[in-house]
């Protein structure tokens, strides 16, 4: 059964600092594109960052420079780490695994953070 579970999420006062991990299945982690996402109430799920297999990044506008995604293919995890973090960042974030040779999507059950300002 293909898992992904997310873990570090919680309560941060602006400026702060989070790390989001997500730890997937590894029969699909290696061939997978690992992204995070987010979504508030109301609102339509976003992507925050994006790294493929073989390490390429892309972020939206909004969190460049501030946050970064990274993996561990040993570890079958993908990071997520936060820092600067704004009230305008609170939301669910999801990690995602889009498996390249079917393009499939799984979807972890998704961490709240919460930014105070």
């Amino acid at each position: 059964q293909v898992q992904l579970v997310e873990s570090g999420g919680g309560l941060v006062q602006a400026g702060g600092s989070l790390r989001l991990s997500c730890a997937a299945s590894r029969s699909i982690f290696s061939g997978s594109v690992m992204g995070w996402y987010r979504q508030t109430p109301g609102k339509q799920r976003e992507l925050v960052a994006r790294i493929t297999t073989g390490g390429r990044t892309n972020y939206a506008d909004s969190v460049k420079g501030r946050f970064t995604i990274s993996r561990d293919n040993a570890k079958n995890t993908v990071y997520l780490q936060m820092n600067s973090l704004k009230p305008e960042d609170t939301a669910v974030y999801y990690c995602n695994a889009e498996v390249q040779f079917n393009l499939y999507n799984y979807w972890g059950r998704g961490t709240q953070v919460t930014v105070s300002s």
